[in-house]
């Protein structure tokens, strides 16, 4: 299928590499890409000639978290429009998580909200030596909501409270230790054959039981958690803080509680 904001290809071995290809808008997470990513994971789930998956970015950037764009749109929407578009945004990541194939996140540039959302619903994120990371939502006047249970599984709630409240621009060494990526690499195509290569001497069935049981095993985000996130993102659209943390970013101009 072709999509307006991805580019997938699989080779003939069965690796499929899907790119967020927005990069005039540093691969920010509009509503288009997160529909398109939604319905490209469950065709790579349902596709047997896959075997693994690879998620990167397209141009210099993993992805810069949420399109501002749309979040705005957001905010002057009604709460039942708030509510589907964060559900949407929720389900995207889940069938990211539980997407039956490995998936191998390629971090490039940065990875900032959302973009650490998806480097954590990946098996495994690789970064390059010169990347950042931020869950930036709160210089905004926003929550890193609905990625918020698959931060605080991969990184643990205490890393987490580390740099899951203040928009802390962290490197990829820091990115290391608190658990976002396995490892960091001056050579990410070779770090990554790496990871694919041994994928493509196991039983593909056995490699999706094997990876839907370590999410039963690993207490990974239930529904009720997920209800709550979505909650938790339609609430603060609502708020004050978040309606000027957007309009400040537009207007270019510091927001009201910057000191």
């Amino acid at each position: 299928m072709t999509y307006k904001t991805l580019l997938t290809d699989t080779d003939p071995r069965g690796v499929a590499t899907v790119t967020l290809n927005r990069s005039d808008k540093r691969n920010a997470l509009s509503g288009k890409m997160i529909d398109e990513l939604t319905h490209c994971a469950a065709a790579l789930g349902a596709d047997d000639a896959v075997r693994a998956v690879v998620l990167r970015g397209a141009g210099a950037i993993f992805c810069a978290g949420g399109d501002l764009n749309w979040m705005r749109a957001q905010i002057d929407a009604d709460g039942e429009t708030r509510a589907r578009e964060a559900g949407k945004l929720a389900a995207m990541l889940g069938a990211w998580n539980e997407l039956p194939k490995p998936v191998i996140g390629r971090i490039e540039g940065s990875a900032f909200g959302g973009g650490v959302g998806l480097a954590c619903v990946c098996d495994v994120a690789i970064a390059a030596p010169d990347a950042k990371f931020g869950l930036t939502e709160t210089k905004l006047g926003l929550i890193p909501a609905t990625i918020g249970p698959y931060v605080i599984a991969r990184m643990g709630e205490g890393n987490a409270r580390r740099v899951f409240m203040s928009g802390r621009i962290f490197g990829a060494e820091e990115a290391q230790r608190l658990g976002v990526v396995a490892s960091v690499s001056d050579d990410l195509d070779g770090a990554i054959e790496a990871e694919i290569t041994p994928y493509l001497a196991c039983a593909p069935g056995a490699v999706a039981e094997a990876k839907a049981l370590a999410l039963h095993l690993g207490g990974a985000p239930g529904q009720a958690a997920v209800d709550h996130s979505i909650k938790a993102l339609v609430t603060r659209w609502e708020s004050e803080e978040s309606a000027e943390g957007i309009a400040a970013f537009f207007d270019k101009r510091k927001a009201a509680w910057v000191r």
